[in-house]
């Protein structure tokens, strides 16, 4: 959601942006150590084989001020035998900015190591995810398309510096283009996010009537919002090109392709739960069986055995597949199916609103009912816990009401 949103990751408005979508993206590290590991590098490109300083020949344009040297960048991947660069990587002008970049990404890699090597350092360089592995890390450069050319340079004019092992456990994955539909004028991150938010109070308005400003409806609005904009973003495969339409119909508290309805029907589950508790205590229910005392054969509806077999049982599988980052033994791009658990969660909302729709689960406090009542909410209740870790996965609390 970070690289799709903010291109330019340094700018502070789009940084508040990240805060409010609840985006745990780093900074850059600053302090006094960063002029000092500049300086250190400047020492390793005076000594690396590649690096050469700039002569102008008869007719060359004026370097920029600014340039240190110049490094053949292609003669390196030639003589380390790296595969999947991009063929235009020729000669890269070194100047003070590159080498603060490298400095931040080394920076990263050892408070990766040193500080909490179990988790990501709280501060690194925002278009790196470096993640432990024994005693190195791997490095994920998460990258929009328009900037790989340059992050391509920036990874093999660390790998120069650098030649360590993590340096050499660098990947990159690789984010597609956001369009937008007909815009009147050019929208930033932060217009986005306001846009969306207002699109979802006025939704809600729709539904649910003239809303309390209080502090409960906010935080409602605000969690559906995020929830819009992460399923907006992250539905479609990373490589591919996301159209966003920006019109009022586009958001909607009852489109069944939305986070909003995927957070709806996870409410109704909340309210289900509650409703049969606040019944039991009144003494309208008995409290909930074990598992292994129910009959789970009076479960003879389709719809409940479509949750079981579609959702339940493959729902590890579905982790598995969307937390994988392969690494292939060629090339240097990696695959994240950051899609795999939005799909599942909406093609989930839409078959559990069906079945819930059609099956009335809290029937009259009757005794020959209970057996069918009981397997029904075991088995609802294997499916609330299914879309409240498939929502952690993407960083969203699950709504107990709306």
């Amino acid at each position: 959601v970070g690289v799709r949103l903010v291109p330019a990751l340094a700018e502070e408005g789009s940084r508040q942006v990240l805060r409010q979508l609840r985006v745990d993206w780093p900074s850059g590290p600053g302090g006094s150590a960063l002029p000092d590991a500049v300086s250190s590098l400047k020492r390793a490109l005076g000594r690396a084989p590649c690096a050469a300083a700039c002569e102008l020949g008869p007719g060359t344009a004026t370097l920029p001020e600014d340039v240190i040297c110049k490094v053949r960048l292609k003669s390196f991947v030639e003589q380390q035998g790296l595969v999947g660069y991009d063929p235009n990587l020729d000669v890269l002008l070194v100047t003070e900015g590159k080498l603060q970049s490298v400095a931040e990404l080394q920076q990263a890699v050892l408070q990766c190591l040193v500080s909490n090597p179990a988790s990501l350092p709280a501060s690194c360089f925002p278009d790196i995810i470096p993640f432990c592995q024994g005693s190195c890390c791997s490095i994920v450069h998460v990258v929009s398309c328009e900037e790989e050319f340059q992050q391509q340079q920036l990874d093999l004019l660390w790998r120069i510096l650098d030649p360590g092992p993590h340096t050499a456990l660098q990947k990159h994955l690789v984010c597609g283009p956001v369009k937008v539909t007909n815009p009147s004028s050019p929208i930033g991150a932060d217009q986005y996010f306001q846009l969306r938010k207002h699109q979802m109070y006025e939704a809600s308005v729709m539904k649910y009537g003239e809303l309390a400003q209080d502090e409960a409806w906010t935080e409602v609005i605000d969690t559906l919002t995020v929830a819009a904009i992460r399923f907006e973003m992250l539905s479609t495969a990373h490589r591919s090109q996301i159209t966003l339409d920006l019109e009022d119909s586009s958001i909607s508290t009852k489109g069944t392709k939305s986070g909003a309805f995927v957070m709806y029907n996870c409410a109704r589950l909340a309210t289900l739960f509650d409703t049969y508790q606040r019944a039991v205590e009144r003494g309208t229910y008995p409290p909930l069986p074990p598992a292994s005392e129910l009959n789970f054969s009076c479960l003879r509806e389709e719809g409940e055995w479509l949750l079981l077999f579609n959702y339940l049982l493959p729902f590890h599988e579905v982790l598995q597949q969307a937390a994988q980052l392969p690494t292939p033994t060629k090339g240097i791009r990696i695959t994240a199916n950051t899609e795999t658990v939005c799909k599942f969660l909406i093609q989930l909302s839409m078959d559990f609103s069906s079945y819930y729709n059609r099956v009335h689960v809290l029937g009259e406090p009757f005794p020959h009912l209970f057996d069918q009542m009981f397997a029904r909410l075991r088995l609802l209740g294997a499916v609330r816990d299914v879309f409240h870790r498939a929502l952690a996965t993407l960083h969203l609390p699950p709504l107990s009401q709306i």
